[in-house]
């Protein structure tokens, strides 16, 4: 899981380098991306107690919101979740004294905890340090947007696709959608209050929402994520054999995450209905037989009506070797055909 959310954190602050620098301006210094179970792993607990736990005072930890709430919860509150603040404090007081670490940069939900920090760096140093906090992200509903409410977005390819990426930042309503491209891209304030006059002159066209989707996706995943997104989105909603043909076998898997995948291969005079019989697309017997013939089934987006149609390549094969079989609105089967 950590290895996983490094690689996350490493490729966006890598696309950022990359896309958002301009040649010979101020540069960032690199991110340094650190693990505190390489320092709380080694730290002993009496020590622990005795350095960091004698400066901590208990009716400031218990006077937290968040402590209170918990306490009054039907759950209560466990041993480890009380001492949690505590050792983010610590993690504060070791980042401070290791590499000169002087801001704690954290949601409005993460006050307490940083408030933790800076009463623990200051009575131990002497040195002022300071925090900062943020809104968290909310939904329309006023909803926390998140893993714990279920409506997660990822920087893992493997949870989150460049296209599902893409299209959660396309479906955000007018009301949030400036907001989001203040919060979640690099764009000039200027250029965002235009794109929204833009976007008052002509709400049809999605301008912002379609903005903010592909700046988002190109910080998370790079320009070649962002093409991903949009030959999937062309393939999906446009019907474009096109993007059909380029599309990677990821980028299908991605696309279609319940579809049923087979490998065929082509046959002399194999029909349409060789194809959905040999996929198990359709039942066997006269009701499949129907169910082409009442424009049920379509392939590479394009729907079929003769059960009798011999398979062309270029046509129903694509030249990837691929054809995406849909039965009914949701039934997806990608095919690969061996040895063409």
């Amino acid at each position: 899981h950590a290895r996983a959310l490094r690689a996350g954190l490493e490729r966006l602050f890598g696309n950022h380098r990359e896309l958002f620098w301009e040649p010979g301006a101020g540069r960032l210094g690199r991110a340094a991306l650190l693990d505190n179970a390489r320092w709380l792993g080694r730290e002993p607990l009496l020590r622990f107690l005795g350095g960091a736990g004698g400066r901590l005072r208990m009716g400031t930890l218990l006077s937290r919101q968040s402590c209170q709430a918990r306490l009054r919860s039907a759950e209560g509150m466990s041993l480890a979740e009380f001492l949690y603040p505590a050792l983010q404090a610590y993690d504060f007081l070791h980042l401070h004294q290791r590499h000169g670490c002087r801001i704690q940069l954290g949601g409005h939900d993460q006050m307490g905890n940083i408030m933790s920090g800076y009463e623990l760096v200051t009575k131990m140093t002497g040195t002022d340090v300071f925090g900062i906090t943020v809104p968290l992200i909310t939904s329309t509903t006023g909803d926390k947007l998140g893993k714990t409410a279920g409506n997660a977005v990822w920087l893992n390819r493997d949870k989150t696709s460049p296209f599902e990426l893409y299209q959660f930042f396309v479906r955000q309503q007018d009301n949030v959608v400036e907001k989001y491209l203040k919060l979640f891209t690099f764009l000039p304030l200027e250029e965002i209050a235009h794109i929204m006059e833009m976007h008052a002159k002509e709400p049809e066209k999605w301008g912002p929402q379609k903005r903010l989707a592909a700046e988002v996706t190109k910080l998370v995943h790079g320009r070649e994520g962002l093409e991903s997104a949009k030959r999937c989105t062309k393939a999906l909603y446009y019907s474009s054999v096109e993007a059909l043909e380029e599309m990677s076998d990821q980028e299908l898997q991605e696309l279609f995450r319940q579809a049923t995948s087979a490998e065929l291969m082509l046959e002399p005079g194999m029909t349409v209905l060789d194809l959905c019989r040999k996929a198990n697309a359709i039942p066997d017997g006269p009701s499949g037989y129907r169910k082409i013939r009442d424009g049920g089934v379509s392939i590479n987006g394009n729907r079929v009506t003769n059960p009798e149609a011999v398979l062309i390549l270029g046509q129903h094969i694509l030249k990837n070797g691929v054809s995406l079989l849909r039965v009914g609105k949701k039934n997806y089967y990608i095919i690969k055909w061996l040895q063409l």
